[in-house]
């Protein structure tokens, strides 16, 4: 490898705090068996928070962050790839308490990595991500609580997101009826683009909450990365038998509730962790996004694509809330 690589890294010291490119070395990396040559990452909203001295991910300086990577296997350790390997990494420790994917060369456990399918280039698995990752593990665990496009309409909410738009694409992809949610009224004929059925501002959504503990039956079911005060109204108006797939807190925190919607209408709201997946759920996963469940309307359109000098611009848009579809991060 290179004796000395770029880096996107975060310092907090005496002279405070501060994200940039530099030069490091192999000796700045941290310790795992594999060594690989990044090819892209990706821009998510942990990955904002990890730039910013409030964010309350990092716990050490300096670092770099990047919760996603692709790229090639250039030292195989005494693993079970080989050089060569086309790899991927998402969840686990990556870019929160493992020096992540904005780098040119990485570091990692071997049980972290996926093998990258055949049907995905490198740009294309970053364009998906973690947060394509977690839109596919939505739909899985919708699938498993026995959702049927016959039960009725999808909500997906903060739809122009990464999760959201990925999930928007796949569920209308597999026959959902999908309505999709957003604050972004522009980007209405983007998410009609996807295959949304209907679209619904985040306004009109909060509007139409019920006034007691349970509303009419509405959604068969939910994909909610926003989470917040809007879940526990969700919660009343999902038909009999639905399901709400919570993934993400860009909303909130917290949400007030009652038993009612569980108890008299039997619905469930699961919870999807993206981060520690089982790795044989996690290469199925990521076998149909490069196959059947492949969101190609998502990756032909709405990818913006940037050089690792453009990160604090990309991070800065995403904390804002003004990204819309994916944003990667090339890097070799």
């Amino acid at each position: 490898m290179d004796t000395s690589f770029r880096a996107f890294r975060v310092h907090q010291d005496e002279q405070g705090f501060r994200a940039l490119v530099e030069e490091i070395g192999q000796q700045d990396l941290p310790q795992g068996e594999v060594l690989v040559r990044v090819q892209y990452s990706s821009v998510n909203y942990k990955d904002g928070l990890a730039s910013i001295p409030e964010g309350k991910i990092v716990q050490r300086y300096p670092f770099i962050p990047g919760i996603d990577l692709a790229g090639e296997v250039i030292e195989p350790g005494n693993s079970e790839f080989s050089r060569g390997d086309q790899v991927l990494c998402t969840g686990y420790g990556l870019g929160v308490s493992h020096e992540g994917g904005y780098a040119e060369y990485a570091r990692l456990p071997a049980d972290w990595l996926v093998r990258r399918p055949a049907g995905l280039s490198a740009k294309e698995a970053m364009a998906i991500g973690t947060a394509g990752f977690t839109a596919a593990l939505s739909a899985e665990l919708l699938l498993r609580s026995g959702l049927t496009p016959e039960k009725g309409p999808v909500l997906v909410t903060g739809a122009t997101g990464g999760v959201g738009s990925m999930a928007v694409d796949i569920l209308s992809k597999l026959g959902f009826e999908v309505t999709a949610s957003t604050g972004k009224a522009a980007q209405e004929a983007m998410l009609r683009d996807l295959g949304a059925s209907s679209v619904i501002s985040r306004d009109e959504l909060a509007g139409s909450a019920a006034k007691g503990a349970l509303g009419r039956e509405k959604w068969a079911a939910v994909v909610d990365p926003v989470g917040g005060p809007g879940t526990g109204e969700l919660l009343k108006v999902i038909r009999y038998g639905g399901a709400i797939a919570l993934s993400g807190m860009t909303g909130g925190g917290k949400f007030d509730a009652t038993v009612f919607p569980f108890i008299l209408r039997g619905i469930q709201l699961l919870g999807v962790d993206s981060v520690m997946c089982p790795m044989p759920l996690r290469q199925k996963l990521w076998n149909q996004l490069s196959g059947e469940w492949k969101p190609e309307r998502v990756l032909k359109g709405a990818i913006r694509e940037f050089e690792l000098e453009e990160l604090p611009h990309a991070l800065a848009t995403i904390l804002a809330g003004k990204s819309v579809g994916r944003q990667v991060v090339r890097l070799g």
